[in-house]
């Protein structure tokens, strides 16, 4: 099995191989001309982002800089996914985001690991593992979602938080690791923010 194939499998492979290098430079060279770009390209960034990513809905929007590894080329956005500034994406395998899920400053969502044992690193060895995160989520500014991690519907992470552990669906969760604090609840159809109403 060549290198370029385990990508996606979880299995150890090292990721400067020949192949695997040349299609990854083709993928940031996009992303470079995605950062690039001007506040007032906003149909040029529409037209880069469908030849980056894997798939992109409509209404998508990334605030540059984007960081990536693949420039989204394993990326998977549903429709209006929000991500503000400095959005990274180590994108080795599949990440898959969807719809309305809204991602603040500097939000890292990671795909690649590296084994434990040191004679491994040494040579380079990496692992992937793929990222699903629901429908409707916001994850705070600084939010680091590890490898394999799998978030439900409706979530809302914390600032700063680091997801080690999958999230069900409806939750509100804090910390390092990230814990669900509760339930998206009642209190949460009356009230936006500490006291203020919401007036329907």
């Amino acid at each position: 099995m060549r290198m370029k194939d385990k990508l996606h499998t979880g299995e150890l492979y090292l990721p400067d191989d020949d192949s695997i290098m040349e299609e990854q430079l083709r993928c940031l060279e996009k992303l470079y001309d995605y950062n690039a770009t001007r506040p007032l390209e906003q149909e040029k960034r529409v037209r880069l982002l469908q030849a980056m990513f894997a798939e992109i809905g409509e209404g998508c929007y990334i605030e540059p800089p984007l960081h990536a590894n693949w420039g989204g080329h394993h990326v998977h956005f549903g429709k209006k996914v929000y991500a503000n500034f400095g959005l990274t994406l180590v994108d080795d395998t599949h990440i898959y985001i969807g719809d309305y899920t809204m991602l603040g400053p500097h939000v890292t969502i990671a795909t690649a690991g590296h084994p434990i044992l040191p004679e491994l690193r040494e040579q380079g060895y990496q692992y992937n593992a793929p990222v699903h995160i629901g429908k409707n989520c916001w994850l705070g500014a600084g939010v680091i979602v590890l490898p394999g991690i799998t978030i439900g519907d409706n979530v809302v992470i914390g600032a700063g938080s680091v997801v080690t552990k999958d999230l069900p669906d409806n939750v509100v969760a804090v910390g390092n690791p990230c814990r669900i604090l509760r339930e998206v609840n009642d209190h949460d159809r009356e009230y936006y923010f500490k006291n203020r109403k919401i007036e329907w």
